[in-house]
């Protein structure tokens, strides 16, 4: 029910895909969610992890489907025709249409083949609602979340919605990690 009321006023309003954006993953703190970075085996197309279940990637994932865009088809599909230019830090030989678009240097790359790549600075305005962002967290471990149409506390910058262990949650953390990557994407 949420879904179709979200949707329903997404499509009634003259929203560009990024306020869409915003509002999909302000939606998605609604949803209780546990950190669970299982590998699990999901249909396919349009395939999700079970919907108590999830990671950061899993936020950008679920935003991008309310839009009605696939990452998991998108990625796939990207990675078979170009398997070659994507990350081989898992060793593996062929796609895995059950984990690649899950893990965030894949959405990295194809957002830097199919997007817009946008400067990685210090500066609040230049991420704004409807940006995705990467973040190093130290030791290799990677990070993404969704820039959104709520300020901090302090007004200075856009919040982030993200799941780096307390589930689907909004906050004020865009400068709290090495920033290694700063998109758009629009299909």
């Amino acid at each position: 029910m949420r879904f179709l009321l979200f949707f329903l006023l997404v499509s009634q309003l003259s929203f560009t895909q990024e306020d869409k954006l915003s509002l999909a993953g302000l939606e998605l703190t609604h949803q209780k969610v546990t950190y669970d970075p299982s590998y699990f085996s999901i249909p396919y197309p349009n395939g999700d992890v079970p919907k108590n279940k999830g990671v950061c990637t899993d936020v950008v994932i679920r935003a991008y489907r309310k839009l009605g865009i696939d990452l998991q088809k998108e990625v796939h599909e990207d990675m078979k025709k170009n398997f070659s230019l994507y990350p081989k830090i898992w060793g593996l030989k062929r796609t895995d249409k059950n984990i690649d678009h899950r893990r965030v240097p894949n959405l990295m790359t194809f957002f830097s083949r199919k997007g817009i790549v946008k400067s990685k600075t210090q500066n609040t305005k230049d991420y704004i609602p409807g940006d995705i962002v990467c973040w190093n967290l130290q030791g290799g471990i990677t990070h993404i979340g969704i820039v959104v149409n709520k300020k901090s506390k302090d007004g200075l910058r856009y919040m982030i919605v993200h799941n780096i262990g307390a589930g689907q949650v909004i906050e004020d953390c865009l400068f709290d990690f090495k920033i290694i990557g700063h998109y758009r994407y629009k299909n």
